[in-house]
């Protein structure tokens, strides 16, 4: 098939995966800021819960973008998904920021688990953004060898 570049759309997935990490390490450093604030009594500035929730939507945003593009941009340039790990470990990490959202939502008094299984799907959601970004990168060299 003649297809037009996709070279466009590989640069706006670069650029929302970039924002894909360095919102994460701003909702790392906003979770551990409300959670010393938290267990040491000292209190937490009141914008500080509203700009962790807005991260977690705009991550949440950025991480559903890019499964558009990958979908989008792979069915386009092959006709088929499925040719690299990179889709595996792409709807890994969907689902795990989809369910760091979920929990999210659920965090209150009468939730006591849900804070502790928010924090541990975002340990785990470091490592499945190390894999993915790998992955993802295997996939850049491929398109680039072409």
């Amino acid at each position: 098939m003649n297809l037009p570049s996709f070279l466009w759309l590989w640069k706006i997935a670069a650029w929302a995966m970039g924002g894909a990490i360095a919102f994460y390490l701003l909702l790392l450093f906003s979770g551990a800021w409300m959670f010393y604030a938290r267990t040491t009594r000292i209190g937490r500035p009141p914008w500080l819960a509203n700009a962790h929730y807005v991260g977690g939507i705009t991550i949440v945003f950025l991480v559903m973008l890019l499964l558009a593009i990958g979908l989008v941009g792979t069915v386009g340039y092959y006709g088929s998904l499925g040719h690299s790990p990179h889709l595996w470990a792409g709807l890994f990490v969907v689902g795990l920021v989809s369910l760091s959202a979920w929990s999210a939502n659920q965090i209150n008094a009468r939730n006591s688990w849900a804070r502790s299984l928010h924090i541990t799907i975002n340990a785990i959601l470091f490592v499945g953004l190390a894999y993915v970004s790998w992955t993802g990168w295997e996939v850049v060299q491929k398109y680039l060898s072409e």
